[in-house]
């Protein structure tokens, strides 16, 4: 395989400049499907009569799915070449994309959305290696640098489209977008990069090893997911999950330590470097998705936005990223990156701290900023803390490396979502009680009727009160754990050595 790369000679012209839109455009859909409907949820679930815990699972599948099959992009390339995968995968999340909008219930979504996870996961990486194919050397940094931008630029519009669509359309075309750009990516693929596959051959595959990860992670989300509704360990169907999670994640381990072709290469984890930088990575990324999911659920619950304007107050965090993010690629080759990623967690933290000052009466400006201010801290963490990790494994590791960092930041994102809408749901229903324990009902009662309201009207106007209170009160109170979170992420970062060598900004996608 790795012949045939090298025996390639680069696309000239306009064909090398339609391939490359056609790389960008596949990766900036993938990405942007891991936001899009973030801000839809209320949307989805009053469509489908579940309640906004039960709407979480549309993100949280698609983010497992994702997570699973970005392993596999390696062996799935090597078997059936890497242009005919990119195809297929391309294909595939066309028709998921078009069955997720045309689902009638929860069930069928979720399962719609694991599709789109599945073909989704290979095509982000798929979309870097043929980039490097097809571009001759002395422009493989510039076409890199437009790929990173994709991938940066797709969240900021991700509420902003989602919310949008929403409003003026219905949610079901948050879906139905994707299907004319798949289909033109797949057909570009098959008319562009044909010259760009490569060789296959018959290569086994860690049957073992894939039947263990997909059956821990299932039992894990599963769990998560249904552990509220079931009054989490009290109930033995949550019991048995937690069981099988954690006996088949312990067999995973030492199988894939033992296995000769792993499906997760676990040996990168003796390099110390990598292993506290992938811990801290995981602590900042799960808080920090967490929340953005969590925000616009709140604005559109509980204050009453709409999905559009929850789409523009979330988008701030993506809008100061794009402009810090070559300032600070610039200045990770003359500075320590642990003191750069230190410095982005912390400010991630110092940005959640300005939230927990929010309240029932905050205006559009005071919610936004706090977003703005995050995005600042955003490269600061990514980018340097990608030079860490795949700097501290041998260059024969990076390809391993990169997957193994890619599948625990896109799970950690799914688990944090999943604990943190049961940490949100739980503190706004003590709230709630507190609240009511210290309100004169009687008293506003009756104050109310003197106005005219009749006692049904009254009591159901304390009731939305209460309930928007206590949301307030639940969500500062998410945002003042996740900066105890993230200052723990940024102080486990100076457990790791110095890199010893420099990696190209986009290997960890």
């Amino acid at each position: 395989m790795n012949g045939k790369a090298e025996e390639m000679a680069p696309l000239k012209g306009l064909p090398l400049i339609l391939a490359g839109a056609v790389l960008a455009l596949t990766n900036f859909m993938v990405v942007l499907d891991t936001t899009i409907a973030n801000v839809s949820v209320p949307h989805i679930a009053g469509s489908l009569g579940i309640s906004g815990s039960q709407g979480t699972w549309i993100i949280t599948s698609y983010a497992v799915a994702e997570a699973v099959c970005v392993p596999l992009t390696g062996w799935l390339a090597g078997r059936f070449g890497t242009v005919r995968t990119f195809t297929f995968g391309m294909i595939g999340f066309g028709v998921f994309s078009m069955l997720c909008g045309l689902s009638t219930s929860l069930g069928m979504l979720v399962a719609c959305r694991i599709g789109q996870g599945l073909c989704g996961g290979p095509l982000m990486p798929l979309s870097q290696t043929l980039l490097m194919r097809i571009f001759p050397p002395q422009q493989r940094a510039q076409a890199m640098g437009v790929w990173a931008m994709t991938t940066v630029v797709a969240p900021i519009l991700g509420p902003i489209l989602g919310g949008t669509i929403s409003d003026s359309w219905s949610w079901h075309w948050i879906f139905f977008i994707n299907i004319p750009v798949a289909a033109i990516c797949a057909f570009g693929a098959m008319r562009l990069l044909s010259k760009a596959e490569t060789s296959t051959e018959k290569l086994r595959v860690d049957r073992i090893g894939l039947m263990l990860m997909l059956l821990w992670i299932a039992a894990l989300q599963i769990m998560l997911d249904l552990g509220r509704e079931h009054d989490w360990f009290n109930d033995g169907t949550i019991v048995m999950l937690g069981v099988i999670a954690l006996i088949g994640f312990l067999i995973f381990l030492a199988w894939e330590v033992t296995e000769d072709q792993p499906i997760v290469d676990l040996r990168v984890f003796r390099h110390r470097g990598f292993t506290v930088s992938v811990l801290s990575l995981s602590l900042a990324f799960g808080t920090f998705f967490a929340s953005a999911v969590i925000i616009p659920q709140w604005l559109q619950t509980s204050m009453g936005y709409t999905a559009t304007y929850a789409g523009y107050a979330t988008a701030f965090t993506g809008v100061a990223a794009v402009i810090m993010s070559p300032i600070v690629a610039r200045m990770s080759t003359r500075t320590d990156p642990r003191a750069l990623v230190c410095f982005g967690i912390l400010w991630l933290g110092f940005a959640s701290l300005l939230r927990v000052h929010w309240n029932s009466q905050a205006d559009f400006w005071s919610l936004a900023l706090p977003q703005m201010l995050q995005g600042f801290g955003m490269p600061f963490f990514f980018i340097p803390l990608t030079t860490l990790a795949l700097g501290s494994v041998e260059p024969r590791e990076t390809a391993s490396a990169a997957g193994v960092m890619s599948f625990l930041r896109t799970m950690a994102g799914a688990i944090g979502t999943s604990i943190s809408t049961t940490v949100w749901d739980d503190s706004a229903r003590v709230a709630r009680s507190e609240l009511v324990s210290k309100l004169n009902t009687d008293g506003t009662v009756n104050a109310m009727a003197a106005q005219g309201f009749s006692l049904d009207q009254a009591r159901g106007v304390i009731a939305q009160l209460v309930d928007k209170e206590a949301f307030a009160l639940a969500t500062s109170h998410i945002f003042l754990l996740s900066a105890f979170v993230f200052v723990g992420a940024a102080m486990i970062i100076w457990l790791t050595p110095r890199p010893r060598r420099t990696v190209a900004a986009g290997a960890a996608h």
